[in-house]
């Protein structure tokens, strides 16, 4: 167990900033625990909209949008683009035996926990730093350490952007998990869907002075079913 929590500090501002705090409100409107069927509200489905309304406007996004039609993968139309983003992100599937109990959203960041019908419980995926500092702040995550590419120095500091941890949520083991830390929810958005449009299941990028394979898994034909960043040593 690590001595120390994993963030120190957060400034004040930063998850007031319009996108992050659209993507706080999407935070609690999961079960987390695979093979229950999620029940979707009229708020949950105003807040997503609301989430991929405000993340449309951001650069990265823009670019995405782009990118994509240039690629002949999207439409040049704002509202056929944004709606086959919420689509993506957004529509339930099938996950630990029970149709509508998951959705790439939950899964990729807000993390879910499987084993319902073996009894053995295990945390799955959850590699979004905001969901992290959030979860720990709550006292629902032990942080427990790191690993840290050696070429990067020793220690990760207020600088590092790219982790791959161990901890505990709700009781239960992720044993490795590689963060993004510090980028911001639509960058994440953007980053994944360009690799799962126009990427395999192994797209190796440079983000700053990371060497990075991001890992984008199919569930089925049309839907994320797992997206996250390795470090490449």
């Amino acid at each position: 167990m690590a001595s120390e929590n994993l963030f120190s500090w957060l400034k004040d501002d930063v998850l007031r900033r319009p996108t992050y705090s659209r993507f706080c409100a999407l935070l609690d409107n999961y079960n987390p625990r695979q093979g229950y069927k999620e029940l979707v509200t009229q708020q949950d489905k105003n807040e997503e909209a609301a989430f991929i309304e405000e993340i449309a406007r951001s650069a990265p996004i823009k670019f995405l949008h782009r990118y994509l039609v240039l690629k002949g993968i999207t439409s040049q139309d704002q509202k056929d683009f944004t709606k086959m983003l919420a689509s993506l992100w957004f529509d339930l599937y099938g996950r630990g035996g029970c149709s509508g109990s998951s959705s790439a959203f939950e899964h990729v960041f807000v993390g879910e926990i499987k084993g319902r019908c073996r009894g053995e419980h295990e945390v799955t995926d959850f590699h979004n730093w905001t969901q992290f500092y959030l979860e720990e702040s709550k006292g629902n995550v032990d942080y427990q350490g790191y690993i840290f590419p050696k070429k990067y120095g020793d220690h990760p500091d207020s600088q590092t952007q790219l982790l791959t941890i161990q901890f505990e949520w709700h009781g239960l083991l992720k044993s490795v998990s590689s963060t993004l830390i510090g980028v911001s929810p639509e960058f994440e958005i953007a980053l994944y869907t360009r690799c799962f449009f126009a990427g395999e299941d192994n797209n190796h990028v440079h983000v700053g002075p990371y060497a990075i394979n991001i890992k984008c898994y199919r569930m089925g034909v049309n839907k994320i079913g797992s997206a996250f960043p390795v470090a490449e040593h």
